[in-house]
């Protein structure tokens, strides 16, 4: 739901509980107001209230509208980093927003969903299409795709995989590659037959050492050969564990790319499940121990390979600019995000907060991080340039 919220642009709060309802069923105001920016929702608020809300309405509108003028046009820091802003995306649908949107590429589809609600696998025809759709609509900007990335955690109704005590521990991503090698051998199928290849990006899930991202690369150049193809696809890994980004120097020297999903990352860093609503405050990327294995990632990586962000922290209007500074290359966001995100990438001096590094990465938690990071970056509340829009319901 969120990841379907965020491609739309709209604001939602979650894990509100049991106290939600009870306030809903007591409100009976015309009009409430539901601010994602900070976390609240006003079910009986003043005249004062209201109009201050679409004062800032009517303020986020006009920034939206300025960024999506220059949507297109290149995201270059104040220090003369140009970081490409792309999309993150469930399908070719998305793709051509994204595309209009102003995307430099895309940096993450989620083939799982064209996996996910049938009765059995599409077939390689079939994924084929999409995929073909998606970098047709791309017009040769990269399109990353990640191969089916589904776990214990996320099941198909065709592939029943065991019931374990930590789904997010099992077998997943690419480990699949192990129990359900025709599936995934499909998958690279189709992908090869896509054009133009080079700008293709295959991206594997779920990655914990080199060893795993070359078989993959040796079954790639095998299927490559045996269709006669002379180009190759670009293949990458993500950086979703402790190990992954421990070890990105070997990684880097076999992948062409690193893609460090946040998400995920945090989740296993901090021992704290995601989807744990009474963990959803303390589970932050912005805890100094995650900001580490990122700077690990980076500097693992440092003339091997280029490495992006395609976690929800690349479109935190607090994360993304200490990402940049840390030295990533490409955010991924929701496709309703670009513009703003590249609106606020070009008011950024990275130099300038880069500086402010091992600072932030000796501070104690997370809450700090971003106490400290809000005042470098001096936000201003009013106008917040990554931020979900608001809405009046």
């Amino acid at each position: 739901m969120a990841i379907l919220a965020r491609a739309r642009g709209i604001p939602c709060l979650v894990a509100m509980r049991q106290a939600l309802l009870e306030a809903a069923h007591e409100a009976s105001h015309e009009s409430v107001i539901l601010d994602a920016e900070a976390g609240c929702l006003a079910l009986k608020p003043t005249p004062m209230q209201l109009a201050e809300m679409v004062e800032r309405i009517e303020a986020r509108r006009q920034q939206a509208e300025t960024a999506r003028a220059a949507a297109h046009e290149p995201a270059t820091t104040l220090d003369g980093r140009t970081i490409e802003v792309c999309a993150n995306i469930g399908g070719a649908e998305e793709a051509r927003l994204a595309a209009a949107s102003g995307a430099d590429g895309v940096g993450l589809l989620r083939s799982e969903f064209l996996f996910l609600e049938r009765d059995s696998a599409p077939d390689e025809e079939s994924q084929c299409k999409e995929y073909q759709a998606a970098l047709t609509a791309l017009n040769g900007k990269p399109v990353i795709i990640r191969t089916l990335d589904i776990g214990a955690d996320k099941q198909l109704p065709y592939l029943r995989l065991p019931t374990v005590p930590n789904p997010a521990l099992g077998v997943r991503g690419v480990r699949l590659w192990q129990s359900q090698p025709e599936l995934l051998e499909t998958q690279l199928r189709a992908l090869l037959g896509v054009t133009p290849l080079k700008a293709l990006h295959i991206m594997l899930p779920m990655v914990s050492e080199a060893a795993e991202l070359r078989e993959v690369r040796q079954r790639l150049e095998a299927l490559a050969a045996e269709l006669g193809l002379s180009e190759r696809p670009r293949l990458g890994a993500m950086i979703e564990v402790p190990s992954a980004a421990l070890c990105a120097a070997s990684l880097a020297d076999e992948a062409d790319f690193l893609s460090i999903g946040t998400n995920d990352l945090t989740q296993y860093t901090l021992a704290m499940d995601r989807e744990d609503p009474a963990l959803a405050s303390r589970a932050d990327v912005l805890h100094p121990a995650v900001l580490r294995l990122i700077q690990a990632t980076v500097a693992g990586a440092a003339k091997r390979c280029p490495v992006g962000v395609c976690g929800s922290a690349a479109s935190d209007e607090l994360a993304a600019p200490l990402l940049v500074a840390l030295g990533v290359d490409e955010l991924s966001v929701e496709p309703a995000r670009i513009p703003a995100v590249k609106a606020a990438l070009r008011r950024l001096d990275t130099a300038a907060l880069a500086a402010n590094i091992p600072e932030l990465l000796a501070l104690p938690d997370a809450v700090s991080v971003r106490l400290r990071l809000g005042e470098l970056l001096a936000l201003d509340d009013e106008a917040s340039p990554i931020t979900t829009p608001l809405a009046r319901c």
